[in-house]
């Protein structure tokens, strides 16, 4: 049996409700700082829901060192924005000698949906003769993805995957699995969501939203009693990955330990009750690491302050773990920077290595009142330093989706 190399992360950039760039991140993330606030995106006057994690402050031109860029939508230009902290701090350039085995691995699934919309309103108002074609290539899937490959010259392969929450984490996967297959030296793993108002309104229409259904405040409570739903929200997280050979005089912010996923379908949209699908995710992880319950330090969970969401990941938790689990500490960073969908894995997956590195794990805010269907050991409102070797980081979707990742020093 081929034995498995060395797949580590020597590069984190990040653009978020809370900061922009990792250490701002970082800082707030310890901070317990909240992240929503009113929305100026778009107009909210005749919405109950007037707030969500909009990334403030936000300047694409000055990051990015570029005055024209009028053919680039959001989604694009946050993923952009968080290739090019990726790429500073693991202080990787990419050239002749590495650009063809260096690759791109992307998730995201709305990250298309504004400029399909434009496009589709031009098509409409004025003819499909007189659409401004410049906005043609922002409504491919993949967009955003290509343009991380001809803004740094990568030419190594280049893949979106659009599975909804887990889609961060599925790129990953698929990333580790290229460089385990030798296609590639290294990868940048990206995840993106613009706050959108197409995005915002699906959910909103369907109710999924804090403060929609019986207009109470917005807020993001994970495993609180009074949660009510997800606040939306927007971000893009990027990661070098490469061996510890091609990394070795990088910082290594640590390796992939374990990947599981699993596909667990109930009904359209909703979370499968029993949470097999989060519970077989979980282990698979587990059992791709070689570990054992007992060897995780931390849980971040996928919580997003939905009532029956973290009610049952809550469960899957504890029937994983055991006896363990009433000593492994679960946070959740949603209740600070709200529900990314596809970049949730990603920013969970840079607070777990800050964890990591800070030998501090950041806290479930806003967590005021015990439900006693949510019983595990949270870290509640304060940051707690343990110490932290092993995290497992999960992501589970409505539409059946589960993925788990352990990451370790």
């Amino acid at each position: 049996m081929q034995m498995k190399k060395n797949t580590v992360i020597t590069g984190i950039g990040i653009v978020s409700p809370i900061g922009i760039g990792r250490d701002a991140f970082w800082e707030n993330l310890f901070l317990g700082k909240c992240g929503i606030k009113q929305i100026t995106l778009f107009d909210t006057k005749d919405l109950n829901v007037k707030s969500g994690g909009e990334i403030s402050d936000f300047n694409p031109h000055k990051i990015l060192n570029e005055k024209t860029l009028m053919d680039l939508d959001r989604a694009t230009l946050l993923l952009l924005c968080a290739a090019k902290y990726c790429l500073e701090d693991a202080d990787f350039s990419v050239n002749e000698d590495n650009s063809t085995r260096t690759a791109v691995s992307v998730g995201t699934t709305f990250g298309s949906i504004f400029s399909i919309s434009r496009f589709n309103r031009e098509s409409f108002t004025e003819g499909p003769r007189y659409v401004n074609p410049s906005i043609f290539p922002s409504t491919v899937g993949n967009s955003a993805a290509s343009r991380i490959a001809i803004k740094f010259k990568i030419k190594g392969f280049n893949s979106t995957i659009s599975t909804g929450m887990c889609a961060a984490l599925d790129a990953l996967d698929y990333a580790r699995d290229a460089i385990e297959l030798d296609r590639a030296e290294q990868v940048l793993v990206g995840c993106v969501e613009d706050l959108s108002i197409q995005a915002f309104l699906g959910f909103y229409k369907l109710k999924y939203l804090s403060g929609v259904k019986n207009n109470t405040p917005l807020l993001s409570c994970p495993f609180d009693k009074r949660r009510d739903g997800i606040v939306f929200s927007e971000g893009a997280t990027v990661f070098l990955l490469q061996t510890n050979g091609s990394a070795s005089n990088a910082h290594v912010y640590g390796k992939i330990l374990g990947i599981g996923s699993c596909f667990d379908p109930a009904k359209f949209y909703r979370y499968s009750p029993k949470g097999e699908g989060m519970k077989e995710a979980m282990r698979l992880a587990l059992k791709d690491a070689g570990l054992e319950p007992k060897d995780i330090d931390c849980v971040f969970a996928n919580a997003n302050s939905t009532k029956d969401a973290d009610a049952i990941e809550s469960r899957a938790i504890r029937e994983v773990f055991g006896k363990k689990a009433e000593d492994v500490l679960v946070t959740a960073i949603k209740s600070m920077v709200g529900e990314t969908v596809s970049n949730s894995g990603g920013i969970a997956l840079a607070a777990a290595l800050a964890a990591i590195d800070k030998q501090m794990i950041p806290p479930t805010i806003n967590y005021l009142q015990k439900d006693t269907n949510c019983d595990l050991n949270y870290v509640i409102n304060n940051p707690k330093k343990n110490k932290v070797s092993r995290v497992l980081v999960n992501c589970f979707g409505p539409n059946g989706t589960n993925t788990s990742v352990i990451v370790g020093k």
